[in-house]
């Protein structure tokens, strides 16, 4: 055995052994699961990546939350209130919520969470010295709009009406933090975090363990006025190897693995996405749509695009109908995301949105277009470039087949992450494959990767498209919340996408949960959120 691996299975066995100490009686009651990416950081000002959201959401509250259904419910606010103009939201700050017990506060013990609190913390990710990626969920909040009434109530005045503010303050960047930790530790602050959340943090030696402990002082309780939560620790484990999480998980190390890699599908799925008889005895699947798509991007801005038949919208509607989506998921995927028929906003979202088939595959229409552009047989079309990261070459290889068949010459390139980041933002490359993760559940989300204030590197709009009608649209959705409403405004954005086709939808998204026989009442939600409050392990 190596020196590290030595050091690495000593620190594991020193983590149990801190955990067995402090929990002598219930040492099962430990949830365990691997994060193979790593955890950079544990202040929810960074938490811009989900392996930080998951850890961070067990230490940290906001304002509201999101419930399993994706409603917004009050959080640590017992209630909340929003003027008729819009403008105006008041929020009334429970009583009985304290800051875990930390060395920050003078005597050592958690105080009471007030106003005053979330007025610092939002003022904290607002600070340009801060430099958090979530100052955006501030942009609508007008100059001293994050006011202090008293004690118990915050008010957030915004310059104009913005449905999707309400949304936003369920993001892990709203949490609340208490200013003397910030004081007291700095910047080390992400490697010390004091919250309000059902854990508290414990100890962390890096790229080997994270342990939280059950935070004694939480708020919440069950039905049957038992306080939450259940569990009395998590311990976050940080293998590399999916493989070695994979196995974790059969051998009863973990207790949860999301999503599957092509190195193990097989050995999991059958081809529609189901779990197979084999390890249905010790694992169990847990699948609900994602408020995900994933999409390849067409620049449309005549100024960067090289490849000029792809300004044609007819050329971006035929390269769209030339894929068969179904066939991709199904031998590629195995059925694990939904081939995306609908439209780009996710139907994940709810309240209707894209419920219908829009697109479907038709190889004769996409020669036809072709041909009305002045292209038959795809002749004129220069080589196509697809450029990806070796995560989705085999996507881009079948799309690469499905393109022949129209008669255009592509190339499929793989690139370094960092280096296909750089050049999509910079827009480089003709067409590409990327991803939209929604930060909340308001279709305004998805349709901003469209309006033209979101130019890259400024926004998410990495194609440059540009319509005025589009952001018209977009800027009155942005100001409603009723379901029907919101219907009506998404399908006329869907029209102009999928007629002018600065992107092509591939697919949704899956949240796909494997959890071990024995946890119960592990949720499972769209937005893939990780909360740990009301799990049992038996």
């Amino acid at each position: 055995m190596t020196k590290k691996k030595t050091l690495h299975f000593l620190l594991l066995a020193f983590a149990w052994t801190w955990i067995g100490c402090a929990h002598k009686d219930n040492l099962n009651n430990v949830f365990v699961y691997n994060e193979s990416n790593g955890i950079s950081t544990l202040d929810p000002a960074y938490a811009r990546d989900l392996e930080i959201m998951w850890a961070t959401n067990q230490l940290f509250d906001g304002l509201v939350e999101l419930d399993d259904s994706l409603h917004i419910v009050p959080a640590l606010c017992k209630s909340y209130s929003i003027s008729e103009d819009q403008l105006r939201y008041t929020f009334t700050i429970r009583t009985d919520v304290y800051f875990h017990d930390s060395p920050c506060f003078s005597n050592g013990k958690g105080r009471l969470c007030n106003a005053h609190d979330f007025k610092f913390s939002f003022e904290r990710i607002l600070d340009p010295n801060t430099a958090s990626p979530g100052k955006w969920i501030f942009d609508q909040v007008s100059q001293d709009g994050i006011q202090v009434l008293n004690d118990t109530t915050l008010e957030i005045r915004l310059k104009k009406p913005f449905a999707p503010f309400l949304g936003l303050l369920t993001t892990q960047y709203a949490n609340v933090v208490p200013q003397e930790a910030i004081a007291f530790y700095g910047k080390d602050f992400a490697r010390h975090p004091v919250g309000t959340g059902p854990f508290q943090f414990a100890f962390w030696y890096e790229d080997v363990a994270l342990v939280f402990h059950k935070n004694q002082q939480y708020y919440l309780f069950d039905e049957q006025g038992m306080r939450l939560p259940y569990l009395d620790a998590i311990k976050i484990e940080f293998v590399k190897d999916m493989t070695a999480e994979y196995l974790g998980l059969m051998q009863g190390r973990y207790d949860f693995m999301s999503g599957v890699t092509t190195a193990f599908k097989d050995e999991l799925l059958d081809a529609n996405g189901n779990l197979l008889p084999a390890p249905q005895s010790q694992i169990q699947l847990q699948k609900t749509p994602f408020i995900k798509t994933d999409y390849l991007g067409i620049v449309c801005d005549p100024m960067l695009q090289k490849n000029l038949a792809l300004l044609n919208p007819k050329v971006r509607q035929a390269l769209h109908l030339a894929i068969d989506k179904k066939k991709m998921v199904k031998y590629l995927r195995n059925n694990t995301v939904i081939a995306a028929e609908n439209g780009f906003c996710s139907p994940a979202v709810g309240n209707g949105i894209n419920s219908v088939t829009r697109y479907s595959f038709q190889l004769e229409k996409a020669k036809q277009l072709l041909a009305n552009a002045g292209y038959p047989n795809a002749v004129g079309i220069p080589k196509i470039e697809l450029a990806t990261t070796s995560d989705y070459a085999d996507l881009m290889e079948f799309i690469q087949h499905e393109w022949q068949k129209l008669g255009i010459n592509c190339e499929v390139t793989v690139v370094q992450k960092g280096t296909f980041s750089e050049s999509t933002s910079k827009c480089q490359i003709s067409i590409f494959r990327k991803s939209w993760l929604a930060d909340h559940t308001h279709p305004e989300n998805f349709y901003a990767l469209f309006s033209t204030n979101y130019f890259t590197p400024n926004g998410p709009n990495y194609t440059h498209f540009s319509s005025i009608k589009y952001d018209s649209l977009y800027t009155e959705l942005s100001q409603k919340n009723q379901p029907q409403e919101l219907e009506h405004i998404s399908n006329q954005l869907e029209e102009i996408i999928a007629n002018e086709t600065p992107v092509i939808p591939l697919y949704y998204d899956q949240v796909m949960h494997f959890v071990s026989k024995k946890i119960s009442q592990f949720p499972t939600n769209s937005v893939n959120m990780l909360d740990l409050r009301r799990v049992r392990k038996n």
